[in-house]
């Protein structure tokens, strides 16, 4: 088959042929339909901590079609049928894969980062992740399920209620996803903080009430917008200094919920946020029952977050596509069609 593979850091993917995956007894071979570019792929392939191995295939927002069926899962499973899968695979035997929790399982491999992912032709994944579509569901806006489950999860995790002001920090996929998914549950004000203009605009769109600029005094522009302070602030985009930025606007007893990556050192006034009584909540990956919902909502048309996706390129382009999202311009999410 024909993937995507990183060879280096500072060089570009490699579109290359290598061998077809084989499943085990409780798995599955999906043919990929389509594979979302994540931050997280960026941050594998880049120098630091995080930095994958060389040959690795990387994409584990992926949807498509069971194109083989191993020999435990005859019955249940049928070449043909549309699915998307936790980017996991678990033990399938322990607590916490039982309970749909495949991320907490003590043995679990990452689909795009230890195990091969979804910028190839074929993937393999396991039985309890692994999830079907409903037939009305366009296979693109399938490919948003693995985003929209992050942020449900962030903020099913963070407890946010019917009613109350949020504050989200940054409009890249995980934020325009936060937004949706806090206004579709009932929040009072949804104000989002983005500094380029084509994603103030997709914020407008998706979900966000204001948009304000995080270059001005986010407090008194959030105040200005909603009417109130926050009750809730999620950091969605994982740069040094924000959580610190978080602590000194956020109001008393507000919580925070850093959801960006950061792969960096970072620092924050303890006694700031003591006396403040603020409450931390980070949020990372999702369950079984987060992506079920996503599906759910998606398949019944009760929600749509497919003005998100700004680019579809083929296999061959998506390297260059790839190597563009490190300086964005105008993409937000960008899926490969394969």
């Amino acid at each position: 088959m024909k993937a995507a593979v990183f060879k280096e850091v500072g060089q570009p993917l490699v579109v290359e042929t290598v061998p077809d995956p084989t499943p085990e007894d409780r798995q599955l071979v999906v043919k990929v339909g389509y594979c979302g570019i994540c931050g997280t792929d960026l941050h594998s392939t880049r120098e630091g901590d995080a930095t994958v191995e060389h040959g690795c295939i990387l994409g584990h927002e992926f949807v498509g079609e069971v194109a083989e069926v191993g020999k435990d899962l005859k019955k249940k499973w049928s070449v043909g049928d549309r699915v998307c899968s936790l980017p996991f695979l678990g033990c399938g035997t322990c607590v916490a894969c039982v309970n749909g929790r495949p991320f907490e399982c003590a043995t679990v491999q990452l689909t795009g980062l230890q195990v091969p992912g979804g910028f190839a032709e074929y993937v393999k994944t396991g039985a309890l992740e692994t999830l079907r579509l409903p037939d009305g569901l366009a296979m693109e806006s399938a490919a948003l399920i693995e985003p929209l489950a992050v942020a449900l999860h962030a903020v099913r995790v963070a407890n946010m209620q019917a009613g109350q002001r949020v504050l989200i920090t940054g409009a890249g996929p995980i934020g325009l996803a936060v937004a949706v998914w806090a206004r579709f549950l009932g929040a009072r004000d949804v104000v989002v903080s983005e500094v380029a203009e084509q994603r103030k605009v997709l914020a407008a769109k998706m979900g966000a009430t204001a948009v304000i600029d995080p270059a001005g005094n986010l407090a008194e522009q959030f105040a200005d917008a909603a009417g109130g302070e926050p009750d809730m602030v999620f950091e969605c985009v994982g740069a040094p200094g924000l959580l610190q930025q978080c602590v000194e606007m956020a109001p008393r007893h507000c919580t925070l919920v850093p959801v960006g990556v950061c792969e960096q050192p970072d620092t924050f006034m303890p006694f700031l946020a003591l006396v403040k009584e603020l409450r931390f909540q980070f949020a990372i990956a999702y369950t079984r029952d987060d992506f079920e919902t996503v599906i759910s909502m998606l398949g019944q048309g009760r929600l749509d977050a497919s003005d998100m996706i700004t680019d579809i390129v083929s296999l061959e382009e998506m390297p260059e596509a790839f190597e563009a999202l490190r300086t964005p311009s105008h993409q937000c999410k960008v899926l490969t069609r394969l």
